[in-house]
């Protein structure tokens, strides 16, 4: 899995590229909580480069979605693939989440 991030208006984008799993999930999770710890409240995390995500990697979102959410900040997520977006719905996070099509959409 590689980060890259970006601002876009308010929001810090960050695109997921590669697979996230039990090999990398943490590396996703430590950076997430330095956004969030260093004052970034709005963020979209681009799926568009990422062509796996294991359940560890559901926990970390869950986790920062939890954890934004509490300081009263924004966590969007944008350009799922199908087969990630399959992944969501049957654990039942389309509901949680708030997914768009695009990065623009998302941090408007």
């Amino acid at each position: 899995m590689e980060l890259k991030e970006f601002k876009k208006g308010n929001f810090l984008v960050i695109n997921l590229i590669g697979r996230v799993d039990t090999s990398n999930y943490t590396e996703l999770e430590k950076k997430i909580i330095e956004f969030i710890d260093g004052g970034e409240k709005e963020i979209v995390v681009n799926f568009s480069d990422l062509v796996y995500m294991s359940s560890s990697g559901l926990r970390v979102l869950l986790m920062a979605l939890k954890k934004i959410t509490a300081i009263g900040g924004k966590f969007h997520l944008c350009s799922l693939k199908e087969n990630i977006m399959e992944i969501f719905e049957i654990a039942g996070f389309t509901s949680i989440f708030s997914i768009f099509n695009t990065i623009d959409e998302a941090a408007k």
